[in-house]
């Protein structure tokens, strides 16, 4: 049933006052304030800016949620893993559904429209986290894009690999929408990552790969597995999460592996809380930021994206699925504009995702987020809790806010 609905009064990030019109799940008309009539429903949004959706690129809703279960006081990553893998197989079918559900819901409730998870497949999990989560994205079907990258143990290479191999390619059969794994932890890196590409190729689906999660400078793949990628002419999107090694290097060899990259066409996915949190540990004094180089990526024209990762979990015993918690941290610790912050959690994510591309313009997608804003900066700065969502061109999620301020004894009326 084709929908339509009239945004009414709302600012735009050029600073005009706006009608806009959605229709089909597009942008039909867009036109100054009060000059479009005649539609049936209408939105009055004074006060808002409308901005292109924010998306998720990089979730791991799997674990989601159970940081009280499993608390992680060392704050590391393999720590983390560690306490993950001892966990995991305690957890029942109908206790993941609920927990990627409602971290699901908390990043739709806060603009994202489309969320692409991990989701643990092979080791301890076997294809049990696989079922939770193709459960989860039929009942979320009509409200969220959520594309799911199986995320497969390693080893992925050698005779030792064959097992989890297979299970990769049954994940597609499944209906994973991409693959996904952690060639650093691979015994033979270089060969786990043709590996994803092959298997990937083979059913014609994207591939995004955990690399070089680690401020150890001597762990640099993602160069190779830029060569890769142009060698074999894949050609189905590939994405490099993660990347923290990039940014200890040297800026002349950063600048060379961003070059590559783009090349490429890959895609970077920085994550900012998470990597903040579990990175540098070993460092004393001022330790090393733990992300990317966002400067040399940009600057060579790669796709830069920005997510949010574990949300409550022994990765990250915070973080709440908030693409503008995660623009913040790139203004604050990436040193990014608040603009360029908000592209890479929105139009930068997308990219990366694979999704079209999202303008408040006649024709484009209708994947929008209405906030309690006066301009772009403004909505990174303050995060106003006040957001209308809409997804394929209707309201998939409103949060409003009331403030009080009661009278104080003694202050004049």
């Amino acid at each position: 049933m084709e929908t339509s609905l009239l945004l009414r009064g709302v600012r735009l990030a050029d600073g005009a006052t706006a009608d806009v019109g959605l229709r089909g799940g597009k942008i039909a008309e867009v036109g100054p304030a009060g000059s479009l009539t005649g539609w049936p429903e209408a939105l009055e949004l004074s006060g808002y800016l409308l901005l292109p959706a924010p998306a998720e690129p990089h979730a791991h809703l799997d674990k989601a949620l159970t940081t009280e279960r499993v608390e992680n006081p060392a704050g590391d990553l393999v720590t983390a893993i560690e306490l993950w893998r001892g966990f995991s197989p305690s957890m029942e079918h109908e206790d993941i559904v609920r927990r990627a559900t409602e971290a699901a819901l908390m990043s739709l409730t806060s603009g994202a429209t489309a969320i692409r998870t991990h989701v643990d497949v092979g080791g301890v999990a076997g294809l049990r986290c696989l079922k939770a989560l193709l459960e989860v994205r039929e009942a979320l079907k009509h409200r969220l894009d959520l594309q799911l990258v199986a995320f497969v143990d390693v080893p992925l290479s050698g005779e030792a690999g064959a097992e989890n191999r297979a299970l990769m390619r049954t994940s597609v059969e499944m209906g994973a929408d991409a693959v996904g794994a952690f060639p650093y932890a691979d015994p033979d890196p270089r060969e786990c990552h043709r590996v994803c590409l092959a298997i990937a190729d083979e059913f014609g689906v994207p591939v995004d790969l955990h690399t070089d999660e680690t401020t150890d400078p001597d762990v640099l793949y993602l160069e190779h597995f830029a060569e890769l990628v142009k060698e074999t002419g894949f050609a189905h999107g590939a994405a490099a999460s993660h990347c923290v090694s990039l940014g200890m290097q040297p800026p002349e060899v950063a600048a060379r592996v961003a070059e590559s990259v783009a090349a490429a066409g890959i895609s970077v996915i920085c994550l900012p809380q998470t990597n903040l949190g579990l990175q540098s540990r070993e460092h004393t004094g001022a330790p090393a930021r733990g992300l990317t180089a966002l400067r040399e990526l940009l600057a060579a024209g790669v796709t830069v994206a920005g997510g949010g990762d574990n949300v409550q979990d022994p990765f990250n015993p915070i973080g709440r699925g908030d693409p503008l918690e995660a623009a913040a941290l790139l203004v604050s610790a990436g040193h990014l504009s608040p603009r360029a912050a908000y592209d890479a959690v929105s139009s930068g994510a997308r990219a990366a995702m694979g999704l079209p591309e999202v303008q408040v313009r006649q024709g484009f997608p209708a994947e929008l987020l209405a906030i309690r804003a006066n301009g772009v900066g403004d909505a990174v700065a303050r995060a106003s809790a006040e957001r209308i969502v809409i997804h394929r061109g209707r309201v998939v999620s409103r949060t409003t806010l009331t403030h009080e301020f009661p009278s104080v004894s003694g202050e004049q009326a």
